[in-house]
């Protein structure tokens, strides 16, 4: 049963886990840079990327020390090389590169949605596979097929705004705070989903692509709008129900399109991961759609959603077993597609 150090630090959250067999997590430790960020409302890259050379060596050593393992008992050390902000990337593939040097264990090159849709499994039943995927974070939304955690096939995808890129902006223009989506989440509990009738896009076109960048205009419309009648501020009530209805209809989306991937597929699973599958909402009505159909719908928990390296971990496992050991001079990519693995990441 090999044990794994995985090692994420793909954009402002820093993260290092211990994995055994895959699916035991031993450890799981983030350094969140949500202080850091929240004055700008949105990621700063330049200050994530020094803030992980700040934090990353003593994140290591929480790790090993809450997992009660030596750096000796790893078998192997995973990394996310992309895609992701590369300065944040190259800190974390650095030290990775430097470590797995240093302690001659084999390094495992993860590309970040592998990770995600790996999230899904790290139970003592996990789900089985094959399942469809669906990533909903604040840089991706798309729909995938898993047969394995490394043999995973694009379904659908945001031709624009990732579904989180698009709570964070509403959330900002709505002036509340960082990160957006945790706190429309908490917002829209006081609202009516159906205040406002925003528009539902690409739900009349077939296909399993997505777009939020009409919404989110939509929004910035409305809030516009309901400042001018206040005279100023935006009111709270406005606030929730604007809030609400967004979130309604993002969901709205989310829902259909799974529901379309799986009619399409005829899996018997369903795993929603990513920072935004930590939504109460979107996890409520994903809920409903697995009893409806009777797919069974998995949800990591909420710590497991947003970055975090333990879904690394998992990943690095896997390429471990198959022999895909990755080259010390290895680079970091800050877009790169599932299918195409670099030279180099093996």
């Amino acid at each position: 049963m090999p044990l794994i150090l995985g090692i994420e630090s793909s954009c402002d959250d820093l993260a290092v886990a211990l994995v055994r067999d895959g699916h035991e997590v031993l450890a799981s430790v983030v350094h969140s840079q949500d202080a850091v960020h929240s004055p700008y409302g949105g990621v700063v890259p330049e200050l994530a990327s020094r803030d992980h050379v700040r934090h990353l060596y003593t994140t290591v050593q929480r790790a090993l020390e809450c997992a009660g393992v030596p750096l000796d008992a790893v078998a192997g050390i995973g990394v996310t090389a992309g895609p992701g902000l590369v300065g944040s990337l190259l800190v974390g593939l650095c030290f990775a590169k430097a470590l797995a040097f240093r302690t001659g264990k084999p390094l495992m090159a993860v590309h970040h949605i592998e990770g995600h849709l790996a999230s899904a499994r790290l139970d003592r039943d996990p789900l089985e596979l094959p399942f469809v995927g669906l990533v909903v974070s604040g840089g991706h939304t798309a729909l995938y097929r898993v047969d394995t955690l490394t043999q995973i096939q694009l379904l659908g995808q945001t031709r624009d705004d990732a579904a989180g890129e698009a709570f964070d902006k509403v959330a900002k223009r709505m002036g509340l705070g960082y990160p957006g989506g945790r706190e429309i989440d908490l917002i829209a509990g006081q609202g009516d989903p159906q205040a406002i009738d925003f528009p539902r896009p690409m739900l009349r076109e077939p296909g399993l692509d997505l777009s939020f960048s009409g919404l989110k205009t939509a929004v910035a419309l409305e809030v516009g709008r309901a400042e001018r009648r206040a005279g100023g501020t935006l009111p709270a009530g406005d606030r929730a129900d604007i809030a609400a209805s967004f979130q309604e209809a993002v969901v709205d989306v989310l829902v259909e399109k799974a529901r379309r991937a799986l009619a399409a597929t005829g899996l018997p699973g369903l795993a929603l991961v990513g920072g935004l599958a930590a939504n109460r909402r979107l996890r409520a009505r994903m809920a409903d759609l697995g009893a409806e159909l009777g797919v069974d719908v998995r949800f990591p928990p909420p710590a497991l959603c947003t970055d975090n390296a333990a879904m690394i971990a998992a990943v690095a496992d896997r390429l471990l077993r198959e022999g895909r050991v990755a080259k010390l001079d290895l680079e970091a990519f800050s877009r790169v597609r599932l299918d195409r693995r670099p030279e180099g990441w093996q």
